[in-house]
Formats: C-alpha cells, sequence, structure tokens
C-alpha cells in the first residue's frame, strides 16, 4: 500500500603505397608536436558541436602533417532560445487532436507529422519551462470546446512531463506522446450522452463504454499507427492488479507506457471530469489516488505524478502554521509539501502592503497547514 508519506520522503585501408628510396639528401624535420588546448577542443558529448572539421597542419618546411581531429575547433555556442509560449502551443495539439474526431466519425487519412513534429515541440518546451505543464493541469475548459480533445491534450502534454521526469529519452517520449494524444479517440464512437453520464453506466451501456481501448486501438491501426502505440492505446485502462480491462493484464504484462497514461487520464478525469461530478482540485485529486486507488498503478509513477504536480501546486491559497495566509508560486520537486510562497496576509488576517516571498524548503520551523479560499480566513 503507497502511502502518501513514503512518497513525499522519496519512496531506469587501404595499405600505403611503397616508399620509394629517398635521396641521399637532408632528412625532412621531424613534426613538431602542436599543443592541444583540451578547454577548447571538440569534445564529441557536446550537443553544441554539430560537426567535426580537420585542420592539416604544414611543417616549416611545407611538408603535410598528419590530420588532427583533436583539433577541430569549436562553433560558438548560440544562446539558448526562450521557451516556446505555451497557451498557443497547447491549443495547436488540441487542434490536432480535435480534426482526428472527423476521421474517427468518417474517414481519411491522419497526419502523424503533423502531430509528431508538435509532440517534439512540447518536449522542448517543457524541457525548458514548466509552462505548458501548468497549462496542461489547469482544471477549466473553454466553452463549446470538444471534452475528449480537450482531456487527451491534457493528458498528451502530462504525461511527457512525467515520462521525462521518470528518465524516457526522446525517441520513447515522442511514442508515449503520440499514443496519449490519440488514446480515447474510440470514444468518439461511443453515444455523447453516455460520456456525460460516464459514472452511471451499467449493462448494456457500460459493457459499450468498456469497448473504447479496442475501438481507440482500431482506429489509430487503421490511421497507419505502429504496433506498439496501438498497444498502448489498447491497455491504458488495464490496471496493476488485474482489475482492468479489456484483457484483465497484470502489472508486468502492462505496457509500460500505458501506465502512464492511465495514471495520467485518472488524474486528469479527476481534476475535469466529463460528468457534472465536481472536479477536485489538483492536491486532492492526488490524495484520492494515494488513499483509494494506490494499488493500481505503479507506486513509482504515483511519486512521479507528486513531485511533477505537488499536493500544493502553483496559484494554490494556503495556511501556514503562524496563521499566515500565502499563494504558492513555484514547487520545489524534492520537497513537495514545502512549496515557494508569496504571503499575502500576516497572522490577523491584515494584507500585507507587498507580498512576502518565502521558501519553506529554506524554513524548517514553517509549514503548510492546509489549503484555504482565496481570501479566506
Amino acid at each position: 500500500m503507497v502511502r502518501m508519506s513514503d512518497l513525499v520522503r522519496g519512496i531506469v585501408r587501404e595499405a600505403p603505397p611503397a616508399q620509394r628510396a629517398a635521396p641521399p639528401e637532408r632528412p625532412a624535420p621531424a613534426e613538431r608536436p602542436v599543443p592541444v588546448d583540451r578547454s577548447t577542443a571538440a569534445r564529441s558529448s557536446d550537443p553544441v558541436v554539430t560537426s567535426t572539421r580537420r585542420m592539416s597542419l604544414a611543417s616549416p618546411e611545407g611538408h603535410a602533417a598528419a590530420e588532427r581531429p583533436d583539433l577541430a575547433p569549436v562553433e560558438p555556442r548560440q544562446p539558448e532560445l526562450p521557451a516556446e509560449s505555451p497557451e498557443p502551443l497547447f491549443a495547436e495539439i488540441q487542434a490536432v487532436i480535435g480534426d482526428a474526431r472527423r476521421l474517427a466519425q468518417g474517414g481519411g487519412a491522419f497526419g502523424w507529422g503533423r502531430l509528431q513534429g508538435l509532440i517534439d515541440r512540447a518536449i522542448t518546451a517543457l524541457a525548458r519551462s514548466a509552462d505548458l505543464f501548468w497549462v496542461a493541469n489547469n482544471p477549466a475548459a473553454p466553452a463549446g470546446v470538444d471534452y475528449v480533445a480537450v482531456h487527451q491534450t491534457r493528458v498528451c502534454v502530462l504525461s511527457l512531463r512525467i515520462g521525462g521526469s521518470i528518465g524516457y529519452d526522446r525517441g520513447r517520449l515522442i511514442a508515449l506522446g503520440q499514443a496519449a494524444a490519440l488514446f480515447d479517440v474510440g470514444l468518439w464512437q461511443i453515444p455523447e450522452a453516455m460520456l456525460r453520464r460516464a459514472d452511471a453506466l451499467s449493462g448494456d451501456e457500460l459493457a459499450l463504454w468498456r469497448t473504447h481501448p479496442k475501438l481507440s486501438a482500431d482506429t489509430v491501426r487503421r490511421w497507419g499507427a505502429d504496433d506498439h502505440i496501438a498497444q498502448t492505446i489498447l491497455e491504458h485502462h488495464e490496471r496493476e492488479q488485474g482489475q482492468g480491462f479489456p484483457q484483465g493484464l497484470y502489472g508486468p504484462a502492462i505496457d509500460p507506457d500505458a501506465k502512464i497514461i492511465a495514471l495520467v487520464d485518472t488524474y486528469a478525469t479527476l481534476t475535469l471530469p466529463p460528468t457534472s461530478r465536481p472536479r477536485q482540485r489538483p492536491h486532492d485529486a492526488i490524495r484520492e489516488i494515494v488513499k483509494t486507488r494506490n494499488d493500481q498503478f505503479p507506486s513509482a509513477l504515483v511519486k512521479a505524478l507528486l513531485s511533477e504536480i505537488s499536493v500544493f501546486p502553483p496559484g494554490t491559497v494556503v495556511r501556514l502554521n503562524t496563521d499566515e495566509v500565502g499563494r504558492v508560486i513555484a514547487v520545489n520537486r524534492n520537497h513537495p509539501l514545502r512549496p515557494k510562497v508569496e504571503i499575502l496576509t500576516d497572522s490577523k488576517g491584515q494584507r500585507l502592503p507587498a507580498p512576502k516571498l518565502l521558501d519553506l524548503s529554506e524554513a524548517p520551523f514553517l509549514y503548510i497547514t492546509g489549503p484555504v479560499a482565496e481570501g479566506g480566513r
């Protein structure tokens, strides 16, 4: 059983030509050793070096010296570009996923290249800044926007962040992102009214709803997805103890990418449900997963989700043990219960003339007692 306290504490040749006899003349002078400046020599592991150009050195007498690859000049390091603006990128991903609805319900070819390019940009954006992650973590959807498209976009971005945090390389992240962007396309082949009542389905309706992982996998196969992506999508409702569907697989038999999507799908549904059920705040959703669904997901993934989202994500208004009230402005990934806070009111409830910044990871005698409604006491 996974406990919150455990997770917070830190619970993958050419042969050379024959020499001709040299005339009895003065032998060529020996090649002079050239010192190598190791601080500037190109290193193959340096990502800034995009090519290696060899330099030919010559002795004063004009005899060509051997080429020295370790003397290749280092190209000047380019300044790192700022992170891409998160809202337009999120909207682009959502638009591509939204376009898939017409294909799922009708026909046509899916634009895998366009989706892959967007996922690649999202990976870069997430590596430079957490802004795109927090846009996806925002539990709100514009009026009139297709819920399934919004949900898949959120799961795509959040899954990329979790995959990156557990060590996925870029290739694995792209495959994970493609599966997460399309894992629920089968829901577009089920009556929309059923989605709005998903919490109360039974009998034939529940059986129909439970076909959506296979419908989704069959759909992406028809669009040309590879077997791994289709398998990931098929297994996103499987659970660690065999309590999932459609195959009732147990932990080791479940695709690792499907496990990430399963956890993020659950979190995203709790924070923005398709039904009239009240949506939960991020920290409440995390607590519910830890307390009531801990046997459904690997503890390592729950820990990764906790460290990324935190019990108190940015924007949460909290009360300290001093009775001061503040707003979380940044998460300390190594100390998820001790974020950075701007204090808004003092212990008597008086609003401060200017917010006071406080990093709780550096204040051992201060701690959060719980979240409060903004402005509340």
